[in-house]
């Protein structure tokens, strides 16, 4: 079906970030009309930088914009993580021609605005997405086979279904499951800077990671090399509270003692640091409540520590999409396929990233076990171990019925 085609009455997406340009483009190219609920005055983006897995390649495909996101992004050659303690190298992992060719696409870097502009300009460029800004989701009614979305000003918006992408602090789930938040206690600092202020002995073609005792620091490329992400993360000290707020340099530093001066230069680095009290929360079993479903961090907040947050929300909306092709007008039997397809699978990368939290701030003894799991281990072993997550593919995605 053409751009400007979709038929029967719209879905409703809410929020435009991501996860819901992805899910608008993915129930458009399924043949559907969409109106997309963004509370923020325009559709944008602010961050730093993502990582792009192999799968998140063979989403941007499926959803057509790949072309575009590939045109933005750094490819690296490698991902690597490093003792910041000692220097050594833990675990160096090329991501060249032998890893493209397992998975059927690179490994890169990209800024967060370049991922979702990617998305959006797909979006403009179809006549079947409505795009309304300034709309805050206050609550969902459903009656008769449709969705009422109520926002802020009181304004009813309707639709045959909703799709909810609108983030961690989901206004959809919190009123259908209403569970609570996971504070992990753990803060990160992100911040961009400019190549010519990045130091010459840190301007590694890659995603690195300088793990230390409760701690761990990262940068790489971003655009063309012309900026860094840099990133630093500890566990407080202090009870956190989940959210955003500016950052203090001193805060910074007075953690990092006894990390080697190489990586410790990174602190020092940025103007402006902007700090999250990190949260995510458990796996749940059901997203979808009768023809209203979660979508992205909506479904399945994430820590970032297999940076796969951005990526598991590609994936979600392409699911979603290649779901509502298969049932056509039957909206609840495709959120049920939706759902069983990707619920497991996203608790997996929800536990991983738990558990490679502990690996990267790992003290003592626990640091000593971690340098030895992967001393010596070749690439293909570390494909291997890595199938699960980067030999995703759009073609495969749902679950048979």
């Amino acid at each position: 079906m053409a751009a400007g085609e979709g038929h029967g009455e719209r879905i409703l997406v809410a929020g435009g970030g991501i996860g819901g340009l992805a899910a608008a483009l993915a129930l458009a190219r399924a043949g559907r009309r969409v109106a997309v609920l963004e509370q923020a005055a325009e559709i944008g983006e602010i961050g730093a930088g993502i990582q792009l897995g192999p799968n998140a390649f063979n989403a941007f495909d499926a959803l057509g914009v790949g072309t575009i996101a590939r045109s933005r992004a750094v490819y690296v050659e490698r991902m690597a993580m490093m003792d910041a303690v000692d220097g050594a190298t833990v675990a160096s992992l090329p991501v060249g021609e032998a890893f493209r060719a397992r998975f059927g696409n690179p490994y890169a870097v990209i800024h967060r605005a370049d991922a979702h502009g990617s998305l959006l300009d797909g979006v403009r460029a179809r006549g079947d997405i409505e795009l309304l800004t300034s709309t805050r989701i206050e609550r969902v009614e459903q009656a008769e086979g449709r969705v009422v979305v109520v926002d802020q000003h009181g304004t009813r918006h309707a639709g045959a279904a909703l799709v909810a992408c609108d983030g961690v602090r989901s206004a959809v789930r919190a009123q259908y499951v209403g569970d609570p938040v996971r504070v992990s206690g753990h803060v990160v600092y992100r911040a961009v800077v400019e190549a010519a202020d990045f130091p010459a002995d840190l301007r590694w073609n890659a995603p690195v990671v300088w793990s230390g005792p409760d701690c761990h620091l990262v940068h790489y490329p971003l655009r063309g090399g012309e900026q860094y992400n840099v990133v630093v993360t500890f566990h407080s000290r202090e009870r956190e509270e989940w959210g955003v707020r500016e950052g203090s340099r001193d805060e910074v530093r007075s953690y990092f003692d006894g990390i080697l001066a190489q990586p410790r230069q990174l602190i020092d680095l940025p103007r402006n640091w902007k700090r999250w009290a990190t949260a995510d929360r458990e796996p749940i079993g059901r997203w979808t409540y009768g023809r209203a479903t979660l979508l992205g961090d909506a479904a399945h907040p994430m820590l970032q520590y297999i940076a796969q947050g951005a990526c598991m929300a590609l994936e979600d909306a392409v699911t979603l999409g290649e779901a509502v092709r298969a049932h056509g007008e039957d909206l609840e039997a495709a959120f049920s396929r939706y759902e069983r397809s990707r619920i497991a699978r996203t608790a997996r990368v929800v536990l991983s990233a738990r558990e490679m939290g502990r690996l990267y701030h790992a003290r003592g003894v626990k640091r000593l076990v971690r340098n030895d799991l992967w001393a010596g281990r070749a690439p293909e072993r570390f494909y291997d171990a890595l199938e699960w997550l980067y030999g995703w593919r759009a073609e495969r995605c749902l679950v048979s019925a």
